[in-house]
């Protein structure tokens, strides 16, 4: 996993570069009926979510990628542990949803491919109230917590689980934080973060056990060297300098 283009990274928000180009995401097909099962699996790494292919993204992207999984990164009670950090600043969880690039016949091939995947990422922090659409993950946790389990869950709109504002969001090219790294992945960062309540976020960080028979805890990747490359922004992130008249 030595290489120059690694991910998670800090975006330092003061060096992110504002690329107007930067089209909203669009996601097509994310809303998946009740009676649509998805196999939720305890990895020994993370939660993993497997995704029907009918999910898509179909703006924001140059090319079509279609979704294969989601997962998710967390720290523990005493801690944070998403794998981005904002301004040196990490949050408590991050979700990822990976997706391939439809040119390629299946992510196996397309994962070793520079244009392969993208990866859509979002922080969680702990607020209020429940979060009804990470309630759907959640629940369930108890049903897989040896590594190896898994269980079924009722389809939901996936969508829930990114921010609604999918305008606003930081990019660059970057790799897969668990072996074999392959630095293959354009990396979408949303600048928004989703609310869980203090109840599921003590659920997500204490639920699932790991290989070692410990609480699977602190499954984050630490930041890499940005070794020169960009980070862009589909937004303005320094305030524009305002003359006043006179």
């Amino acid at each position: 996993c030595g290489g120059t283009k690694q991910s998670p990274i800090n975006v330092d928000t003061a060096q992110a570069i504002f690329s107007p180009d930067l089209r909203p995401i669009q996601l097509s097909g994310y809303s998946l009926p009740a009676n649509k099962q998805l196999n939720l699996k305890n990895n020994g790494h993370t939660v993993v979510l497997d995704l029907p292919e009918s999910l898509a993204l179909t703006g924001g992207y140059a090319q079509q990628y279609r979704a294969v999984q989601l997962h998710l990164h967390w720290g523990s009670q005493s801690g944070p542990g998403s794998e981005h950090t904002v301004n040196g600043r990490r949050f408590a969880a991050e979700v990822h949803v990976v997706h391939y690039n439809t040119k390629y016949n299946s992510f196996t091939e397309a994962m070793v491919h520079p244009d392969g995947l993208a990866v859509l990422g979002a922080f969680l922090e702990a607020g209020h109230g429940e979060n009804p659409y990470y309630q759907e993950i959640l629940k369930h946790l108890h049903e897989i917590q040896e590594v190896g389990q898994e269980t079924l869950v009722s389809g939901f709109n996936i969508a829930g689980l990114l921010p609604a504002n999918l305008k606003l969001y930081f990019h660059y090219n970057g790799s897969l934080t668990t072996p074999p790294c392959y630095q293959t992945v354009k990396w979408t960062i949303f600048n928004q973060t989703m609310l869980l309540s203090h109840h599921q976020m003590s659920m997500l960080v204490s639920t699932l056990g790991s290989p070692d028979d410990t609480l699977l805890q602190n499954n984050y990747r630490p930041v890499q060297n940005l070794h020169g490359r960009r980070v862009l922004a589909s937004f303005q992130t320094t305030p524009s300098v305002k003359h006043s008249p006179g």
